[in-house]
């Protein structure tokens, strides 16, 4: 058993070796246009985490002669996040909920997360909007339920991109903390993975952060209705 743990651990960090070499690649290649990209694929159905997409390119930012700078990273990242949000808001908007539902499986897209994320937007309605550029799996899923129930277009974009601006730059300082801190790290993909790895508590410190927020708010709501 306990090799199979070990076989299950190594595959899982080769998979995220290449997953991290095929981003850096497309950051390397195409800038800000690789960013962009990244995290418009991000903002939609496809599992592209922005933890090993901003990171890493305000990482190369922050290196001598780079073409790109923190803040068009921290830029890049947010349109791309909005451009990927506005994608899933305007399919949703147009298909509607029978086929989210019937065709959802085959495209990374199970039922029960949608849900989930609707009942985050009945719950907090357009401040959902904002509030889920912070959290796991709902950050991706949001623009579904919000297209589903028409929210508002202008009011969609603006909770989008000011959750996704904040989002981004954390990201965005987290990497060039790695980057100041490890010199040279760009050059070796395995000095990369184990550098963000060691510093992501403080990440994770934020999402905890966020999660009690989170569960605040929620309390607090529940408690509104109540009376």
């Amino acid at each position: 058993m306990e090799m199979g743990c070990e076989r299950a651990g190594s595959v899982h960090n080769v998979g995220m070796h290449e997953f991290l070499n095929f981003c850096m690649q497309c950051i390397q290649d195409w800038g800000y246009w690789g960013v962009t990209l990244l995290m418009a694929m991000e903002s939609s159905i496809l599992p592209v985490p922005s933890e090993v997409v901003v990171p890493p390119a305000a990482i190369a930012a922050s290196q001598e002669g780079s073409s790109m700078c923190f803040w068009g990273v921290v830029l890049a990242g947010t349109v791309g996040s909005y451009l990927g949000s506005c994608c899933m808001y305007f399919v949703s908007l147009l298909v509607g909920r029978p086929v989210i539902y019937r065709g959802g499986e085959s495209v990374f897209l199970p039922r029960h997360k949608v849900e989930t994320a609707e009942q985050f937007m009945r719950d907090y309605a357009t401040a959902g909007i904002f509030f889920a550029r912070f959290l796991p799996v709902v950050r991706h899923l949001i623009s579904i339920p919000a297209g589903l129930s028409r929210v508002n277009f202008l009011t969609f974009s603006l909770a989008t991109v000011t959750g996704s601006a904040i989002w981004c730059w954390v990201l965005a300082w987290f990497g060039d903390k790695v980057g100041s801190e490890n010199p040279g790290i760009m050059d070796s993909p395995e000095n990369l993975i184990a550098a963000v790895k060691g510093e992501s508590h403080l990440v994770i410190l934020g999402v905890l952060l966020l999660a009690v927020l989170y569960g605040i708010m929620k309390y607090m709501t529940r408690k509104k209705k109540g009376e």
